[in-house]
């Protein structure tokens, strides 16, 4: 059964101007479903995922194209990267749109063997997980995330209210649509399989890793961290590798759509940020099963319970800008006197602060920090805590408490 993706009308849009669309994403999110949902009846699918048919677009790409004609949607392009200068020659010859739909599980600046850039011929859209509100049939209604009151009662008016065992039950199960669509799915063999499906074929493609295990030891590492600045000295050495490996390996985890890097605000008007990303993994069911925890109860309950959830909001804060197609202007503030903000939407010049907090009691407190945000010298919009608590509340004259059923 397909279930509506927010991603829908940017992609049409997208593909009425330019003649290449990329939908990039990890492995399993729905891409191929997805695209040939709305595919066009005169659009040939073809997938690279075959071995006869990849060994043709490798080994003669020319030929390739004289049975397989546009339009074309081609699936795991980054397998083939001799195909991309004989599309740019179609692409340049024919200049009509939506000539070619691409996926790929690595974006594509870190495609093997590009050999020029189809930059102004190419839409390059990111596809994650199901949103909760993609889930609940609210697709078409999703837009980028902002603290602003009015639309913050209208999520609340069409969400439905989350009881803290169905929200971390959420977030133990993950938001791959196997597994988060069908109940029945067994999660650690999904998950099991996924890690070494993950393994044997996109990390030996990109990094030619000799040591299976030293990698998913790695892989555990970067999830016990989520949700925390990045050192990656602490990470190399836990998973017991050089720190140029670990670098490689996260580019890697970032590149294939599995981790995610917040970046500080830093501006020249303070030096007194911190310039040190926070890390993020982008599924919290792939995190929860690499960090072994063997029920959404003890995850709960659990050291992790806090910096999952965190995860968790990130993620849906992140999908409801990149599935309306958009950039997600986010960045964490954090100062040398220990002053920390967990999350900042700038747009049109203005800063909307956020915290994270696992509990159903907001207070003045979580929201101190807020005024180091003045030094800035840009304006400042509404924010709040995004937390437990069932309705939203004042905390200050420009805050409000925001229950995690807004988002």
């Amino acid at each position: 059964m397909y279930i509506p993706r927010t991603l829908e009308s940017f992609v049409v849009k997208a593909s009425r101007q330019f003649p290449v669309l990329l939908l990039t994403g990890a492995r399993q999110v729905g891409k191929t479903t997805f695209l040939k949902h709305l595919i066009s009846k005169n659009m040939t699918y073809v997938t690279l995922d075959d071995p006869l048919i990849l060994r043709l677009a490798k080994e003669d790409p020319a030929l390739f194209f004289q049975r397989f004609l546009p339009p074309l949607l081609i699936d795991e392009i980054q397998y083939a990267p001799e195909l991309l200068p004989y599309i740019k020659m179609k692409v340049d010859t024919k200049r009509l749109p939506g000539l070619f739909w691409l996926t790929g599980s690595q974006p594509f600046a870190l495609m093997k063997g590009v050999s020029e850039s189809l930059a102004g011929r190419v839409a390059v859209v990111q596809m994650t997980g199901f949103s909760r509100r993609e889930k609940m049939g609210q697709s078409k209604e999703s837009r980028p995330f902002l603290p602003i009151q009015q639309d913050v009662h209208k999520n609340l008016d069409t969400g439905k209210k989350l009881t803290l065992k169905e929200l971390y039950s959420i977030i133990w199960r993950g938001s791959f649509p196997a597994i988060a669509l069908n109940k029945k799915m067994d999660r650690d063999l999904f998950y099991s399989s996924y890690v070494q499906t993950y393994l044997q074929r996109d990390i030996h493609e990109l990094a030619r890793v000799g040591d299976e295990m030293t990698f998913l030891r790695f892989l555990r590492a970067a999830a016990a961290r989520t949700a925390q600045l990045l050192n990656i000295t602490e990470l190399s050495r836990d998973a017991d590798i050089a720190v140029n490996t670990a670098k490689s390996w996260l580019s890697i985890l970032q590149a294939s759509g599995i981790a995610c890097l917040l970046e500080p605000y830093h501006t020249n008007l303070t030096k007194r940020l911190v310039k040190t990303p926070k890390l993020y993994i982008l599924d919290t069911g792939l995190c929860a099963y690499l960090t072994e925890w063997s029920s959404p109860a003890i995850l709960e309950a659990g050291a992790m319970s806090g910096a999952i959830l965190e995860t968790w909001i990130f993620t849906e804060l992140l999908k409801s800008y990149w599935h309306n197609g958009r950039l997600a202007p986010f960045y964490f503030y954090r100062d040398k006197d220990m002053k920390e903000i967990d999350l900042l939407i700038i747009q049109d010049g203005t800063i909307y602060p956020l915290e994270i907090k696992k509990t159903a009691s907001p207070g003045k407190g979580d929201v101190r920090h807020f005024k180091a945000l003045e030094k800035l010298k840009l304006p400042i919009g509404p924010g709040g805590v995004i937390c437990l608590a069932e309705q939203s509340l004042p905390l200050t004259q420009s805050t409000w408490s925001i229950p995690v059923a807004a988002i």
